[in-house]
């Protein structure tokens, strides 16, 4: 420039302009950069003289410009960036991307410059644009009306209203500049003709994150938050694994915010599911590179990061698994003080990588945060009360994504409802209408992880869902030999959680979509069959030893194997299996007596009828109808039900009709049977004695339960061939039917027993042995009850299923207590007590 010029003095605005990428482009362009920063710089001081501006400065590409009026300036930028964009350029590639910034503040010129910290403001200002935006301070912002051409008037004054009349301003929010202590809130122009989106402005934000403002308060988790804050401070990369819908995100921004101190660089995150230009350009547009021509995206960011001290929490790893490891790999290799936070359903297998699995919600934060989700849905009303939501939250395995489903559904259902409802989380949590999103329904969900999976993967997902527990390897190489490969895959992918032991199950989420899967490819009744042979199989392994002995009843031995059974038992009377069936349910008839769920034992040999054939095994047919009446308290459906037993046990001993008419004279009872099944299951003891205490009112319902007992006792000892026993086990039973008085039940007894001895089956009338000293026990009959009890120990000891209840010991310490010898008494109960905690007979003892 030449000559002397006036400079504006007082509240003068400053603009700063220069070419983004300048020297990149003059090296790919070489000479021909000459004409087009040319040209670059006629169309800049054509709209300078346009709207008043006085040029101060120019260097290279760059343009130092003071402006009397803001309105006036910021009108040039705007007119600048347009004429500039419809310049004809020699070639695309060769567009000169002009960023801008204006700053205004007093200023008072010394000779032919200013020496003002307003300058080296709004030098920062413009600094922080990219090319083609413009940026100005907030004092520009105030200072610019639209009442310029009121105020100022002329051809100029005209101009920028014009162009001031389609402007907007876009507040960025405050920034921290270069040099400046204090925060400068941004605004971007907005006008027609201009780019609109941009990256972060290029300076630093206070505080600086990206973190998004959560809409819910975090509820819980606190030991969580310690753990994986302490994991981060000492490792570099983090890899937060769990199921989809657990909470791995929303747990990784809490944590980040909590460290946002500790990272004077930044806290970033950033989507893998969303990053559709690339995981490299989503980080950089939250970091606020822009793309440099020529210049791959993941070089820039590397070189933008070199040397800051941030953290990156890169959510939903596993939308794009190979891109994400091979992206954190690189930020790890060049940015020393960078760490990373990743989440997903699978970990990244990066070497260095610490693996964090999530763990579900602990029963306390599982129901604070149904609750609170709960009174959100409802409008901020209580809706149930805490002992309803909290058995609700105990069936939802402490899974956010079902809890907040959950919540939504109490709109419709009560918190008892919906809990029952729960066997199908699916049917019960999911809607219809919820959409396409990940975490908009639980099947949705679950979708997103099952399309990720192998073809072995997915088939052994689906063989594993007809299991109603937990499973070992064996198992699982069981069901398929070369399954640990597919097993390792669904563990990686959160499908399948690891026990200790080790053991491998699936939720209940997980399990009703891979049953819905299995059905859905026609391999269920396959799979069901295999599970039902698994379980039979399963069932001689448990109730005999290496030398095929029969073992001692534990209750507590056979708690893991009551739902397989239970679900075996199901299919067996669904397909008609009813030899199967009936083995099954002898097997389980302690348990749902112990358990009181007497009721779905009844349900389940009620399910077996329909279906018997006409050569089912007699023995196994008598021993059912034993079983079922042992359950049911209904005395006339009781009797119907030994009447069967006995006619069975005579044809199988071809006293009578074959198992054909008998099994045909079911169908007819078959009606009554499971008439039965809503009355209300009595409180029929795993044990004799447990109900025959020395408080009962009167003999007659001890002797009754006795001889319930007596029955299933005698049951589940049936063989499966022709039992000589059987009809000996069928009269025990009917002891409880005389409802006579005491005399004529011990009279009973003794028969019972006398006939035992006989037939050389004294262990089969053990039960009325126990029967008899307890009459003999109430009677003060205390000399012959001990001596009947002493005598009776090697019966005890020949029946494996009253081995563990010790009832002989029972019995004694009450005789003892009796004689007043509290030393015999302590000594034959605590006995009694251990042996049957440690097998399982709680309720008994």
């Amino acid at each position: 420039m030449s000559g002397r010029i006036e400079l504006p003095s007082g509240l003068v605005t400053f603009m700063f302009t220069d070419i983004e990428g300048s020297t990149r482009l003059a090296r790919m362009l070489g000479e021909a950069y000459r004409s087009v920063l040319g040209a670059h710089r006629a169309v800049l001081r054509g709209v300078f003289e346009d709207f008043g501006g006085v040029e101060l400065l120019t260097e290279g590409d760059s343009f130092f410009v003071a402006f009397s009026n803001a309105d006036a300036a910021l009108a040039a930028c705007v007119e600048a960036q347009r004429r500039l964009s419809a310049h004809d350029w020699p070639r695309p590639d060769a567009v000169p991307r002009v960023r801008m910034g204006l700053h205004t503040g007093r200023a008072v010129p010394i000779g032919q410059e200013y020496a003002s910290a307003e300058v080296h403001r709004a030098a920062r200002v413009s600094a922080a644009a990219h090319g083609g935006q413009v940026l100005c301070s907030e004092a520009t912002a105030l200072a610019v009306t639209a009442t310029y051409a009121a105020t100022t008037g002329g051809s100029t004054g005209a101009a920028a209203a014009a162009t001031l009349a389609t402007v907007d301003l876009l507040d960025l929010g405050a920034y921290r500049l270069r040099g400046f202590d204090d925060d400068e809130r941004l605004f971007q122009v907005m006008a027609p003709g201009l780019e609109r989106d941009f990256p972060h402005p290029r300076t630093a934000q206070a505080p600086r994150h990206n973190l998004p403002a959560e809409h819910t308060p975090f509820v819980g988790r606190r030991t969580e938050l310690t753990d994986l804050a302490g994991l981060i401070s000492h490792h570099r990369l983090v890899t937060v694994v769990g199921p989809g819908g657990s909470g791995k995100t929303r747990l990784a921004h809490a944590v980040a915010e909590q460290l946002l101190p500790a990272y004077p660089g930044g806290v970033w995150t950033i989507d893998a599911a969303a990053a559709v230009k690339g995981l490299p350009a989503a980080l950089a547009a939250a970091l606020g590179l822009r793309p440099e021509p020529g210049r791959p995206m993941i070089d820039t960011l590397v070189e933008g990061c070199a040397e800051r001290r941030m953290l990156v929490v890169l959510q939903t790893c596993d939308a794009a698994p190979a891109l994400t490891a091979t992206f954190v790999h690189r930020l790890l290799s060049r940015c020393r003080r960078l760490d990373v936070v990743a989440t997903g359903r699978a970990p990244l297998a990066l070497a260095g990588e610490t693996v964090w699995r999530i763990p579900p919600l602990v029963p306390a934060d599982a129901f604070a945060l149904l609750r609170d989700r709960a009174a959100a849905a409802q409008g901020g009303q209580p809706g149930d009360g805490d002992p309803q939501l909290a058995r609700l939250a105990a069936r939802l395995e402490g899974s956010p994504l079902a809890i907040q489903l959950a919540a939504a559904r109490l709109r419709l259902l009560p918190a008892e409802q919906l809990a029952r409802r729960l066997d199908d989380p699916l049917g019960a949590l999911d809607n219809d209408a919820a959409g396409d999103g990940r975490h908009a329904s639980l099947a949705n969900n679950l979708t997103w992880s099952y399309r990720t999976l192998g073809r072995r993967a997915a088939e052994l997902l689906r063989r594993l869902a007809v299991f109603a527990g937990p499973v070992d390897l064996a198992t699982v190489e069981w069901f398929d030999p070369e399954a640990l490969s597919a097993l390792s895959e669904l563990a990686d992918k959160s499908l399948v959680d690891v026990t200790p032991g080790p053991r491998y199950r699936l939720s209940e989420q997980v399990r009703a979509y891979a049953l819905r899967r299995l059905a859905a490819t026609g391999d269920e009744p396959a799979a069901r069959d295999r599970h039902l042979t698994w379980s039979l199989n399963a069932l001689d392994r448990i109730t005999a030893d290496t030398e095929n002995q029969v073992r001692p009843l534990s209750l507590t031995e056979l708690s893991p194997w009551v739902a397989e059974w239970q679900g075996a038992l199901r299919w067996a009377a669904e397909t008609g299996d009813v030899a199967a069936g009936l083995r099954l349910a002898a097997a389980l008839d302690p348990w749902w007596r112990e358990h009181g769920d007497t009721r779905s034992g009844r349900q389940l040999l009620a399910a077996l009828y329909p279906h018997l054939p006409a050569d089912v095994p007699a023995t196994d047919l008598a021993t059912g109808y034993l079983v079922h009446a042992g359950l049911t308290t209904d005395r006339t459906e009781r009797e119907r039900l030994l009447a069967l037993a006995e006619a069975t046990a005579e044809a199988a001993a071809g006293v009578t009709t074959p198992a054909g008419p008998v099994a045909a004279d079911l169908t007819a009872e078959a009606g009554p049977v499971a008439g039965d099944l809503t009355a209300e299951a009595g409180p029929v003891a795993g044990d004799l004695t447990a109900e025959a205490g020395p408080v009962a009112a009167d003999d007659a319902p001890a002797i009754r339960a006795a001889a319930e007992m007596i029955a299933v006792q005698e049951a589940a000892e049936a063989e499966r061939s022709a039992d000589p026993a059987l009809p000996l086990r069928i009269r025990v039973a009917r002891v409880a039917l005389t409802g006579g008085d005491s005399a004529t039940a011990e009279q009973d007894c003794r028969d019972v027993i006398a006939v035992a001895e006989r037939g050389g089956v004294p262990a089969t009338a053990f039960p009325a042995v126990l029967t008899l000293a307890e009459l003999l026990w109430r009677r003060e009959a205390l000399t012959e009850a001990a001596d009947l009890l002493g005598a009776s120990r090697h019966l005890e000891a020949a029946r494996p299923e009253d081995r563990g209840r010790r009832a002989v010991d029972w019995l004694l310490g009450m005789v003892a207590l009796r004689r007043g010898d509290l030393v015999a008494a302590h000594d034959h109960l605590v006995v009694a007590l251990r042996s049957r905690l440690r097998h399982g007979f709680r309720g008994a003892a």
